[in-house]
């Protein structure tokens, strides 16, 4: 065995073993629950304990600006967006869960669980605009669209590490 075997033993580069994966799904759904709809939580927090003065101005214009945003992208290439992304996750999916490729399945069970967070950034933002929602009204969307994407993101690792360690135990301990 030259030492070129031993790095690749000791290291093993698929997927659901690899930290830099593990380290990509938290940061991930850490980074997802900390923007909402692109405003930072710590934003939020301040303006709702200010009341009122330049941190709450700034939040509500913050969120108007990302609320726009967002419907501009969806009303504008919503459909082609909607359907390419469901394109590319049908593709992984194939390849992940019926021919067994490993890391179209790592890459599936990040991406789809985004997809849903983007589908509740959408509403959200739509509900905003339609309610011009502000103030405590706002605050209170923003967290409740919040607990939703936390949720979804504990279900989400909590998924993927279930299937991260089948694969392991799988592929490794058991003579795959």
């Amino acid at each position: 065995m030259d030492w070129y075997d031993s790095v690749f033993e000791l290291i093993d580069m698929r997927s659901f073993s690899n930290l830099w994966f593990w380290i990509a799904l938290a940061v991930m759904w850490s980074s997802t629950s900390h923007w909402v709809l692109g405003v930072p939580w710590d934003m939020a927090q301040r303006a709702r304990k200010e009341e009122s003065g330049q941190g709450v101005i700034d939040f509500e214009d913050l969120v108007r600006i990302y609320t726009n945003r967002i419907l501009y992208i969806a009303d504008t290439s919503g459909l082609l967006l909607a359907g390419f992304v469901c394109f590319i996750l049908t593709v992984l999916m194939m390849t992940g869960f019926v021919y067994g490729k490993e890391f179209a399945q790592a890459v599936f069970l990040l991406g789809f669980p985004l997809s849903l967070v983007a589908l509740l950034s959408v509403a959200t933002a739509r509900h905003i605009h339609r309610d011009a929602l502000r103030g405590e009204a706002l605050y209170k969307r923003l967290f409740r669209h919040r607990v939703l994407t936390q949720i979804i993101g504990i279900i989400s690792i909590f998924v993927t590490s279930v299937w991260g360690m089948l694969q392991n135990l799988s592929l490794g301990a058991l003579g795959g």
